[in-house]
């Protein structure tokens, strides 16, 4: 249930910020595979990679 709320919150963080998946991927040198485990709940996201995403998309970890 968490994971799938995270994954929701990074969605629509990244369309406001107007990035593709691909976008996101590579500002926080994450993969686009890895987005969109996240995004979609199939991915149990760490600190690190959390923490990745948010400043790629110039936010703090605490709007999570």
């Amino acid at each position: 249930m968490i994971r799938k709320e995270i994954g929701l919150k990074i969605a629509r963080l990244r369309k406001e910020a107007g990035l593709s998946q691909r976008d996101l991927a590579e500002k926080s040198g994450l993969t686009q595979n890895t987005i969109y485990k996240i995004e979609n709940g199939k991915f149990s996201v760490g600190i690190d990679v959390l923490c990745k995403a948010t400043e790629a998309l110039g936010k703090k970890l605490d709007i999570i």
